[in-house]
């Protein structure tokens, strides 16, 4: 059974000497922000832990800006202080950095001043002075943990109150139902307590179900253990109501006011998912109805506040979420339990103010070697990017920090580029700053394709011949259809060509043996790369087996007439 890909949240709890610690474990990366934004509200406090070596990256003051708007104070944990590059010089420069991240992002007098420690997750120590080699009675995070019962606040909540919980996470179990968990807010609930589900909209807050308390159940270590009762300031998981999902109350069947929730930033990026159409649908999957792929995605929605789905036309769904990374998890995710599906390339989502029409714009942080930086700039300025800073990189010699602020538009499918570009040297970071108003349209940033125009196994011979055509995204005994593309073009203009030819058979003889073919291997496209490669006119088929990249519009004929139709 193949693993798959998450990353989400996680929660657990340790006892310290005489304190019950509850800790929160969030992803970095900014396409999972909702993540971030969901649980910030579990918390008194945060450890924002940065590589000693580094320093804080661009995803650190994405994480710790969610902290310190919702007021927490975070503790400054400087880890893998035992390599031998790290000294004390840099942790303090580290440290500086740090303060300065936090000025910029306007914290509070009393959040800057942060305890630091310093730590080795692998060694498994952690120290409140610098140090390489801890005496071997300290070697454990015990300081750490003391640290933690000093500088964050106990939660300010009341055991006597009625029981109050807003739901934070949400699981389904096979068993019991649907898992719902969050932090108690107040009171204390049992097992086979009556209880119900509150939902506030604009009209006041309405009651959803009600029901009772059949398993709650908290997270110890890396266990789950089934527990009695619970109380005020815990994190705990209940089973036991079905309507109720991410950012809905639970509480005693008295109270009929619902907690405050999560401010979620928008979506940026659409995609539709619909049925696999291809030639070669069905061969591979096992759900590829059009029903069964929108139960999926459903499902997914109400798991994960960041994403939307939105039923289309003829059993295809549009998916909002915050970014390609995020999305092309999810696609991969739904390969790996035996779906079939065609999926179109990431649009994003416009506004439309006093008439002015406004695009997501993302601010995105670049380091790469000196030499890459021309051509990372002439990339991004043909996708409309603007260099708000550039300079270089503290500690790094050889190295350019660029800051600059770019379209969604302009970013998608350049993370692949990037790469081969700097040689896989190169760090990308990029967050959604706001909505501005619309660029213009972007530079030439892609080339023609090279698409089939015939059906069966694709042959050596006939690939020897197209090879002067341009890049190549199949080997051959692969299976192509019409409509499929199998390249990259050299020009700017699309080519029909047929990879399935064979060789005439004849009773002729030449004169020389038949050459043995030797061909260039071929590019083959990740779902990450396909994702970002795909033009408006084309689709991505994805099965479990293979990543195929077609044109919408299969027949050849009806892509010249759509062709010359006006484009949106």
């Amino acid at each position: 059974m193949s693993k798959h890909v998450l990353i989400v949240v996680e929660v657990t709890s340790i006892s310290w000497k005489e304190h019950e610690l509850n800790m929160v474990d969030t992803p970095g990366h900014a396409d999972f922000g909702g993540e971030v934004e969901r649980v910030v509200g579990m918390v008194e406090g945060a450890i924002l832990v940065v590589d000693a070596g580094e320093g804080p990256l661009a995803q650190t003051k994405f994480v710790l800006a969610k902290a310190l708007k919702y007021g927490l104070r975070p503790l400054l944990l400087l880890n893998k202080v035992d390599r031998p590059s790290v000294t004390e010089e840099r942790c303090n420069e580290v440290e500086s950095l740090v303060f300065d991240l936090f000025a910029n992002l306007g914290a509070t007098e009393e959040q800057l001043e942060f305890p630091v420690l310093y730590a080795s997750a692998k060694e498994g120590w952690a120290s409140s002075t610098y140090t390489k080699d801890p005496p071997d009675d300290s070697k454990n995070m015990s300081e750490l943990l003391d640290a933690i019962t000093r500088h964050v606040p106990p939660p300010t909540a009341s055991l006597d109150a009625p029981f109050q919980m807003l739901v934070s996470m949400m699981e389904r179990d096979n068993y019991v139902g649907r898992i719902l968990t969050g932090r108690i807010h107040s009171g204390i609930v049992r097992v086979g307590d009556k209880v119900h589900g509150l939902h506030s909209t604009d009209s006041g807050v309405v009651k959803m179900e009600e029901g009772k308390v059949v398993k709650l159940m908290k997270k110890k270590g890396t266990c789950t253990l089934s527990v009695d009762s619970a109380g005020a300031g815990d994190i705990v998981s209940m089973a036991g109501l079905t309507c109720p999902a991410i950012g809905h109350t639970i509480s005693n069947v008295e109270v009929m006011t619902a907690l405050p929730t999560v401010e979620l930033d928008p979506p940026t990026i659409s995609m539709t998912f619909g049925v696999n159409d291809s030639p070669l649908a069905g061969r591979d999957g096992s759900y590829l109805t059009g029903r069964q792929i929108g139960d999926r995605l459903m499902a997914e929605a109400e798991r994960n506040l960041a994403i939307n789905v939105l039923p289309g036309m003829s059993d295809s769904y549009e998916v909002q979420g915050r970014g390609e990374l995020q999305l092309g998890i999810l696609i991969e995710n739904m390969r790996r339990e035996k779906f079939e599906l065609s999926v179109s390339p990431p649009k994003v989502m416009y506004k439309n103010e006093n008439g002015q029409k406004l695009e997501p714009i993302e601010e995105v942080t670049i380091e790469v070697n000196e030499e890459h930086v021309g051509l990372v700039m002439e990339a991004l300025s043909h996708r409309r990017g603007e260099i708000t800073d550039m300079g270089p990189v503290p500690g790094n010699v050889g190295r350019t920090r660029l800051c600059l602020t770019c379209p969604s538009r302009g970013l998608v499918g350049y993370r692949s580029v990037f790469n081969s570009v700097t040689r896989g040297t190169g760090f990308m970071h990029r967050a959604f700053l706001n909505y501005e108003k619309y660029r213009g349209p972007l530079g030439n940033v892609r080339k023609g394709v090279l698409v089939s125009m015939g059906y069966g196994t694709i042959t050596s011979h006939a690939l020897m011949s197209l090879e002067a055509r341009g890049i190549l995204f199949v080997k051959p005994g692969m299976e192509a259809y019409d409509g499929m593309i199998i390249g990259e073009h050299s020009r700017d203009t699309d080519l029909d060509v047929n990879p399935v030819r064979t060789k005439e058979l004849t009773n002729v003889r030449a004169a020389s043996k038949d050459e043995n073919v030797k061909l260039t291997p071929p590019r083959l496209m990740s779902l990450e790369e396909a994702i970002g490669y795909v033009a408006s006119d084309e689709l991505i088929e994805v099965t479990p087996c293979a990543i195929r990249l077609r044109k919408r519009y299969l027949d050849v004929n009806k892509r010249k007439v759509m062709s010359k139709k006006p484009k949106e």
